[in-house]
């Protein structure tokens, strides 16, 4: 597994257009998607950040190498943001 994170500052101004673009882009996930969340920082609530599980770097790798602008970006660009990616290896997971 691999988890991709995303994150930008977003004006307050923002937030109702970073929520509608993420929901809208939720609707039918990319291939090797697992889960993705969009989550903003509790000590900092300008903070945001989407974190997506991947089935395997392959998926990813896939995706990213496609042609296209990653959704995650265009999601945070409709809200006038421009975020950063970290890429993360899963080395443990639980899940209920």
């Amino acid at each position: 597994m691999v988890m991709t994170i995303l994150e930008a500052q977003v004006l307050p101004q923002n937030v109702t257009l970073l929520k509608s673009a993420y929901a809208a882009a939720i609707q039918q996930l990319e291939a090797g998607m697992v889960e993705t969340f969009l989550a903003s920082d509790a000590k900092n609530p300008a903070l945001w950040r989407i974190l997506t599980v991947w089935k395997d770097r392959q998926a990813l790798d896939a995706m990213r190498s496609s042609g296209q602008t990653p959704r995650g970006v265009l999601i945070f660009r409709e809200a006038a943001a421009e975020p950063s990616l970290s890429v993360l290896d899963v080395a443990a997971h639980s899940a209920v």
